[in-house]
């Protein structure tokens, strides 16, 4: 439960070198949110060496510095946060309008962690075909694209992010709340960008996804599962 009847949000966004987005995506944060809703913005970097973080510190948020990882950047932000929600967001996907009152409107009914559906920013058939499923609550169809709210008190109750994984952390640590507490689907939509897909390509990025899920299911660790990753999508 939520013992404030005011809850506020601190957003936490793990960067790495994200100075071409970072200063519209604070921009769209602050123009499309109640100010009163939201307790801080916390970017935390992960050692960019670009001016991620001069354009985040002129732009009036927080930034604070971690290991290189989104798991333990992410672990680190929700250790500074104060705000009663913690709200994790990746730099390269836009929330929906007013984004953190549907938020709150969840947790006041008690919904104390959820996400949001998800569009790419993409004409392409292919991603709307593999987007439209987000709208199922299922764990398989989970991801951090989608962005995930959490309650303070569920996140330190889930003990956070499994910091082994240097990927999959947002899919693991989803998987261990579906089996803790009811996981919300809000039903507007966030945009996430494409650009990965368009460098590495569609069909090819989306299979390996899909293997490194099913590796997963299999049983696979999350050096395995890295593995795979370092071999096959090279970001």
């Amino acid at each position: 439960m939520i013992p404030n009847s005011c809850p506020t949000i601190s957003i936490i966004v793990p960067v790495l070198n994200e100075a071409e987005l970072i200063g519209n995506f604070l921009n769209f944060l602050q123009e499309n949110s109640i100010a009163k809703n939201i307790k801080e913005i916390i970017i935390v970097d992960g050692g960019s060496t670009d001016t991620t973080v001069e354009i985040a510190s002129n732009l009036g948020v927080t930034v604070i510095h971690s290991e290189k990882g989104r798991a333990k950047q992410m672990n680190t932000g929700a250790k500074y946060a104060t705000g009663e929600i913690l709200y994790f967001l990746h730099v390269d996907t836009l929330p929906p309008q007013y984004f953190d009152q549907t938020i709150l409107d969840a947790v006041r009914k008690n919904y104390q962690v959820g996400c949001f559906q998800m569009k790419f920013d993409s004409d392409s058939l292919f991603l709307s075909f593999f987007a439209w499923f987000t709208r199922i609550n299922h764990r398989f169809f989970r991801g951090g694209d989608q962005s995930l709210y959490i309650s303070k008190h569920m996140f330190q109750k889930a003990r956070g992010f499994n910091e082994k994984y240097a990927i999959y952390e947002d899919n693991e640590f989803i998987g261990r709340l579906y089996a803790m507490t009811n996981f919300k689907i809000l039903s507007p939509y966030v945009k996430t960008s494409a650009r990965r897909y368009e460098k590495y390509g569609i069909i090819k990025l989306q299979y390996h996804f899909g293997v490194i899920h099913l590796k997963n299911y299999l049983g696979a660790g999350p050096e395995q599962l890295y593995q795979y990753y370092k071999k096959n999508i090279a970001f």
